[in-house]
């Protein structure tokens, strides 16, 4: 059975729009869902070595929930590039300072990590509130599982 090849022009012009409203979900449920469409692992046609997912618009990210005590346990670390530049934040500061970054890093973890994994990563948009700038796109709600 031969691939098909789309032009890069003709596949972001057949791409779905899908629109997840993260409010009162747990984190990790919510990312492996938005992983999913952006990978194209929905999709009837889809091939591990091709960019078949769709894009994928989330608001509300400031009010996903996590699981249990994460919230005041579950670390975030970074490095400065300086000797004894290892910073910590608790998942609940994480949310504070910037409510976007937790649901990134979630499911960036879940992504490959090879250049097709950063290309399909480049089709996530996070808003911390419900207000998006995509309603041209018309992008399709998708519901994710309940608490």
């Amino acid at each position: 059975m031969k691939t098909e090849f789309l032009s890069k022009e003709a596949a972001l012009e057949s791409r779905k729009w899908y629109l997840v409203d993260a409010k009162d979900q747990v984190v990790g449920r919510v990312a492996t869902k938005i992983a999913t469409i952006l990978q194209g692992k929905d999709n009837p046609a889809y091939c591990s070595h091709n960019d078949c997912g769709g894009f994928v618009v989330v608001i509300n990210a400031e009010q996903v929930q996590f699981t249990g005590q994460k919230m005041s346990d579950k670390k975030y670390y970074r490095h400065t590039g300086y000797v004894g530049g290892l910073k910590e934040q608790t998942a609940a500061e994480m949310i504070e300072r910037d409510p976007q970054a937790v649901l990134y890093k979630a499911v960036k973890g879940m992504m490959p990590r090879n250049h097709l994994g950063r290309h399909q990563l480049a089709k996530l948009k996070i808003y911390p509130g419900s207000e998006h700038p995509h309603s041209a796109q018309q992008p399709t709600p998708v519901a994710c599982a309940a608490n």
